[in-house]
């Protein structure tokens, strides 16, 4: 068996971190890395102890929800809440950091951002970016590079979900193949 690359690696993290997201309108997951070792991670959510979108519903005022903190915040006010330092570190996100992230992560001191999916990816961020002589480098993530361990958990519930007769739990193993496209059983 092949390692995966550190990108690959790092990007998986960010799709683990994304996982935990309480946000129904797009979930985001960051990693912050400094000498090939996480630092801090971050999702997109409400702040702690509020009330979660997935509970009561997104809190939207023009076009934005305003109770969710992005994942890229997070992760950078976990570093400050716990005295890490930024500075020449590096950024996994699964999606392209909105404007307001990408200023942040500047004055952070990050020297470099990988994102795996564009979303809305704004021209004056893109230029802040090259400006401040952070890079950029998309790298989409591989499915394969989901934890051998996670997966041989998925292809359990999948077992057990065959086992029922329900419409529901069909249609839930249906979403599942799709989703981790699980073809071979470990």
């Amino acid at each position: 068996m092949e390692r995966i690359t550190w990108n690959q690696y790092f990007m998986a993290q960010s799709y683990l971190l994304k996982s935990r997201s309480t946000c129904q309108r797009l979930a985001v997951g960051a990693v912050i890395v400094r000498d090939k070792r996480m630092i801090a991670g971050g999702y997109n959510g409400s702040v702690s102890g509020g009330v979660h979108c997935i509970d009561e519903g997104c809190y939207v005022v023009e076009g934005h929800c305003v109770r969710t903190i992005h994942a890229e915040m997070n992760a950078l006010l976990q570093c400050s809440k716990f005295g890490v330092a930024t500075d020449n570190a590096e950024i996994y996100v699964t999606h392209f950091p909105c404007l307001h992230c990408t200023k942040a992560i500047i004055q952070a001191g990050i020297k470099a951002v990988y994102y795996s999916e564009d979303y809305k990816n704004n021209p004056y961020a893109i230029e802040l970016l090259q400006q401040s002589g952070v890079r950029m480098q998309k790298v989409p993530i591989e499915k394969e590079t989901l934890p051998t361990e996670q997966q041989i958990l998925i292809n359990k519930m999948l077992d057990k979900l065959e086992s029922y007769e329900d419409p529901e739990a069909l249609q839930l193993k249906e979403e599942a193949h799709k989703k981790f496209t699980l073809d071979e059983r470990c």
